[in-house]
């Protein structure tokens, strides 16, 4: 099989000397990890003291990870990647929100956001966590099967409203909508509500994805259950198969409670559970799509190989490669030389201005992701070696 990887002519194509010398700079700074723990606390407490940060965080983390402060920003970064066939996820994934006035607003601000994208190719998908749209201990809650009081009824009731406008907009105006994956311990809720709204939306096609974070061993079993249900329901498996980004609390939690921890014993069996989950899906595309997330060249390689050994079109809608913003462009952009289906997740600029403390929290997660990927070898610094001297 051809090795595309390494072609850093595509890969930095839209990148600027300066742009190249910062993100090196960047990454060297971020495999750190006590200046990244010192970072996190320092950046915490900058934005809760209202400290004039935002041009520092602006120019340093923020452009490399984030498309702009608002829509029409992040529209000029996704049409200038789209003509070199990359398209764009808009994220505006708020997590934690407690209280009806904030989940409404993350409601509200899914629904304008399908307005915005609907008629733009560029940005074929959205996406929201499932804590934007109701509390996390009340999906703990019905995961754990405890019994929900009247209040809990609506409330829960409220959340289901939630979601199900949104997906039904997602329908009616044919854009996709990936929600993302929490902490296991409310992720059965979520799953619950999730295929609900396949078996309601996803009869034509996969409209409504969920998200399989493969770092937990009982994804494999769980999407074969959905399988079935979706056979015997007539309906479509929409998935975003990544490895997850709770490791460190899943385990602490785990040995805090005393059960069995919901994480691979390891990263080769994380790896191993990630190309098994996405071998059964290409298996089984008559009945599902698959998003595969991931920076992982060894994972986008198998992809390929099963493609091209059951004669998959590079461009099959019901596949899809995703990046985050500014992680993996010699994958991105040269997957997306070769006619594949690609899309980066970027975010959105409400991080900034009044808004500091989601902003801080999307900053540090976005710096947690990319240590846990150096840590994995998932990047290649070499890349960036070689065309700085170019």
């Amino acid at each position: 099989m051809k090795e595309i990887f390494e072609d850093t002519a595509t890969a930095f194509v839209l990148k600027t000397d300066s742009e190249l010398e910062r993100a090196y700079f960047l990454f060297k700074l971020i495999a750190n990890e006590p200046l990244v723990k010192i970072g996190t606390a320092v950046t915490n407490f900058a934005i809760k003291a209202h400290l004039p940060v935002e041009k520092l965080i602006r120019a340093s983390v923020f452009d490399h990870f984030c498309g702009g402060v608002n829509e029409e920003e992040c529209l000029v970064v996704a049409d200038k990647m789209y003509e070199k066939g990359v398209s764009t996820i808009l994220d505006y994934s708020v997590e934690g929100q407690e209280v009806e006035n904030q989940l409404d607003s993350c409601y509200e601000k899914a629904l304008k956001t399908l307005d915005f994208v609907k008629e733009n190719a560029a940005i074929p998908f959205i996406v929201f966590k499932p804590t934007g749209f109701g509390r996390f201990k009340l999906y703990q809650k019905i995961t754990e099967g405890q019994r929900l009081n009247k209040e809990e009824e609506e409330e829960w009731q409220r959340v289901v409203n939630r979601y199900d406008k949104v997906c039904k907009k997602a329908h009616d105006l044919e854009v996709s909508i990936l929600i993302d994956g929490e902490e296991s311990w409310m992720q059965g809720a979520a799953d619950e509500l999730i295929a609900s709204m396949m078996r309601k939306y996803n009869q034509k096609k996969a409209i409504v994805y969920n998200t399989l974070q493969t770092y937990r061993w009982d994804r494999l079993d769980y999407l074969k259950k959905l399988h079935k249900d979706a056979i015997e329901n007539n309906y479509f498996i929409g998935m975003k198969v990544v490895r997850g980004a709770y490791m460190e609390k899943e385990n602490d939690r785990a040995e805090e409670k005393g059960y069995p921890s919901p994480i691979c014993a390891s990263k080769k069996a994380t790896d191993e559970n990630f190309d098994n989950v996405v071998a059964y899906m290409v298996d089984n595309l008559e009945t599902m799509s698959l998003f595969a997330g991931t920076h992982n060249e060894i994972s986008s390689y198998r992809l390929i190989e099963q493609m091209e050994v059951k004669n998959i079109d590079h461009n099959d809608p019901r596949i899809w490669f995703g990046q985050l913003y500014g992680m993996s462009d010699h994958i991105s952009f040269n997957l997306a030389k070769e006619g594949y289906n690609l899309s980066y997740k970027t975010g959105r600029g409400e991080y900034l201005g009044s808004r500091t403390n989601q902003q801080g929290t999307y900053l540090i997660e976005k710096r947690t992701e990319a240590k846990k990927n150096l840590k994995s070898n998932t990047l290649n610094y070499s890349l960036f070696r070689t065309i700085l001297h170019f």
